[in-house]
Order: structure tokens, then sequence, then C-alpha cells
């Protein structure tokens, strides 16, 4: 019995790329392979090699067709997507924007008619296909300008403001549910961001609507509730969430929370999201050296603590790759439209309450008050240097005497002078 030969295992660098052309994560790959992803990623940097039956799996793995693989590969709620259909998923999210000489996803080409699938969603930052994990942080192009927002197809030629709500919603919300996961650290802060920021949108609606680019308008917002500084006071955020289960993705959420909030926006909106300089410098409302300024200083601290991030193609998977852990939970559109209009009319009724005991206070006040002045009457005070009035007593015997001799004398003496006129 003769033992067939092993696959040959192709070359670091080629190993990365055809894990991607599979769209499959270092965690999808290790957890088919049985590994850590820290082991797949030692592997494609060539610091490490795979040895018995764990090298023929992962050579078979990687011969194996892309398009077989996409159809085995699950999605974050654990069900089998299929990627036989040529049409783009309204909700599936892109890191890397794109450029102006580069059409948004679901545009004819010329490549379109020729190339691969692979090679027409080449990523234009990066020059090489973009897997389907990586898009996750922002929606594509179309909500750039680019194009409309997707929607359904039987909601005919004019949108009700609900129907484009929900259609800006499930386009939106997954990914800045996870790009408010890489701000805060926190699932369900993240998860709030999102819905406060579409329930202000929905408040705002005609605003919205008519902005060149709502959904950087609602990712302003999120971002915006996301790093409130008032979340610190409130109980529920007082205890830490559980850390990721990988001690990579881990030491880079330890390392990013590291950071200022600004400086940490700015990292998340240019590596992250793929925005460049001047369009996150107005986003975080600063100038464009200011925000170079911070770009960098970011990029030290993580270099500082995690070397291997010094790339920035590494540094945008691993960011990729951490606000892909765990699984997402958004709400419903109908359930945020109703949360918001719920909120505006508890708000309604709470200013038209303090409305009426503002004028009940005032008509009472003005019932009450007196029609004229009254001078207050002031105290007493005591009046010094006066000397005391003294009752007649009793007299003396020389007052006695003194007074018997002038009785005297008036009654007998000499007679009274008359004046006399000369």
């Amino acid at each position: 019995m003769t033992r067939s030969p092993a696959l040959p295992l192709p070359p670091p660098d080629e190993r990365r790329r055809l894990r991607e052309a599979r769209a499959l994560t270092r965690a999808q790959l290790a957890k088919r392979l049985g590994v850590r992803p820290g082991t797949v990623r030692a592997w494609e940097s060539g610091r490490g090699t795979p040895r018995g039956r764990t090298r023929d799996a992962y050579a078979e793995l990687l011969s194996t067709p892309a398009a077989e693989t996409a159809r085995q590969t699950p999605d974050e709620a654990g069900e089998v997507t299929s990627q036989d259909t040529a049409a783009p998923d309204p909700t599936e999210f892109i890191l890397t924007p794109p450029r102006a000489d580069t059409p948004s996803e679901g545009d004819p080409t010329p490549e379109d008619e020729s190339g691969p699938a692979s090679e027409r969603r080449s990523s234009p930052r990066r020059g090489r296909p973009r897997p389907s994990w990586a898009r996750r942080l922002r929606p594509s192009g179309r909500e750039r300008g680019s194009g409309p927002v997707p929607v359904a197809r039987d909601a005919g030629p004019y949108l009700t403001p609900a129907q484009a709500f929900d259609a800006l919603y499930a386009y939106c919300a997954p990914a800045l549910a996870r790009q408010a996961y890489l701000l805060t650290g926190r699932r369900d802060l993240a998860h709030e961001s999102v819905e406060r920021a579409f329930q202000r949108a929905w408040d705002h609606w005609p605003e919205v609507a008519r902005d060149p680019d709502p959904a950087g308008w609602v990712r302003a917002a999120t971002h915006d509730w996301a790093l409130s500084p008032w979340h610190r006071f409130r109980r529920r955020y007082r205890q830490p969430e559980p850390p990721p289960p990988v001690e990579d993705d881990r030491a880079l959420l330890d390392a990013l929370l590291s950071l200022p909030p600004p400086y940490r926006r700015t990292l998340v909106l240019y590596d992250g999201v793929g925005l460049d300089l001047p369009e996150t410098a107005a986003e975080t409302e600063a100038s464009t050296r200011a925000t170079a300024g911070r770009l960098m200083y970011a990029r030290e601290v993580l270099t500082e603590r995690l070397p291997e991030l010094a790339d920035p193609e590494e540094l945008h998977d691993r960011l990729a790759e951490l606000a892909t852990t765990g699984r997402t939970r958004a709400a419903e559109p109908a359930a945020v439209r109703v949360g918001s209009e719920r909120r505006a009319r508890l708000w309604t009724r709470t200013a038209a309450a303090m409305t009426v005991v503002l004028i009940g206070s005032t008509a009472m006040t003005l019932h009450t008050a007196p029609t004229h002045y009254e001078p207050p009457v002031p105290p007493g005070e005591t009046v010094r240097g006066v000397p005391p009035r003294v009752a007649p007593g009793p007299l003396s015997d020389e007052q006695r005497e003194l007074r018997d001799q002038l009785r005297k004398s008036l009654l007998d003496g000499p007679e009274r002078l008359t004046p006399q006129a000369r």
C-alpha cells in the first residue's frame, strides 16, 4: 500500500492571499483546523510551519477552489451563506472607500465581463482582493454619494420616509455598531449609540434626507454618543465588560482604549473606516495638521505596545477582526422609529406639563399679590444722649424752709416796683 504524496504548502505570503481569496478570517480558519488564530498568523508571517495532519488539512484547504470554500463559510449567525449570486448584498460592508477613479460596487465596468469576481472587488487602497469578512466597518461606496442607498425592489418609484429610513438603517447599522465597539469596547454601549443616533436621525429626518451624505450624518451622531463623557457616571457602565476571548484581540482593544477619545476616533476613521485625512479632520472637527498629529501619535502608541501593527495593512486587518468579534445585535428599524416617536411624545408631554405648571404658578402669584405698596415698619432703636425724665418727689427740710420763706416774703414784703415811662 503506497501513501499518496502530500500537497505542497505555498509560501507564507501566498498563504495569506489564498486565505483572503477564500473569504476566511484567521479565526474561522483556526476553528476549522483546531488551532489558535495566533498560530495561523505565525504561519502566514513565516514564524511557524504546520506539521502532521494539521499541515495536510491546511494545504488541502488552501488548494480548495475559492468558490467551493465560499459556499461553506459560516456567517456570524452560524448559518451557511452562498456567494453564487452576482448582485451585491445591500447589508454588505467594506473597509476602504472608493476612489474617484474607481467605480462603486454594482456599477458595470469592462472588468465585470472578463475578470474574476475577486479582481472586480479589489480594494483600491491595498491593491488586492478584499475578503467578505472585512466588509464590516463601513458601508460600500453608495453612502459617499456614488449612488442611492439600496432599497427593496418592490418599494415602488417613490419611497415614504419610513421606507427610506428603514433602508438607511439596514444599510449602515451593522457597520456603525462595529465602529462604536472599537471606540468604546462595550457591545451594549455600541448598540445603544447606534439606536440613539438613528432615533435622532428620525427626529430630524427632513434634514437628514436632504443631506448629501446621510450615512456620514448618522455616523457622526453615533460616534458623539459613544464617546460622551457622561457614560462613566451611569451605574451599568461602571463594571468592565468581558474582554474578547483571543489574547491578541484583548491586547489590541486595551491599546485602543488607552488612547484619548479624539485620537481613538481619528485612528478608527482613518485606518478602520478608510476616510482620507481631510474627511477625518472634518468629522472630528479639527484641522488637518492636528488630525495628522493625532494619527501619528495613535500609531506610535499601538506600535510600541504591538510591534506587528507597524504595517498599516496589518493594522487595518486587525481592526476588522477585532470589530467582528462577538455577535452583532441590531434592533429592527420599526422598533427604532417607534422608540424615537415615543421619546418625542414623552418630551412633548413633559414640556407641556411644565408650561402648565409655570402658567398656574404665575396666575396664583398675580392673584395673591398686594395691590399697593405698604412700607414695612422699621424696628425700634434706642435714643442715646437725652437725660431721662425724673418725676417730682417729696421735698427735703431745706427745700420746705426755702419755700416758706419765699411765701412770707411775697405776702409781707415791700410793694412791688412798677415800671414808669420817662
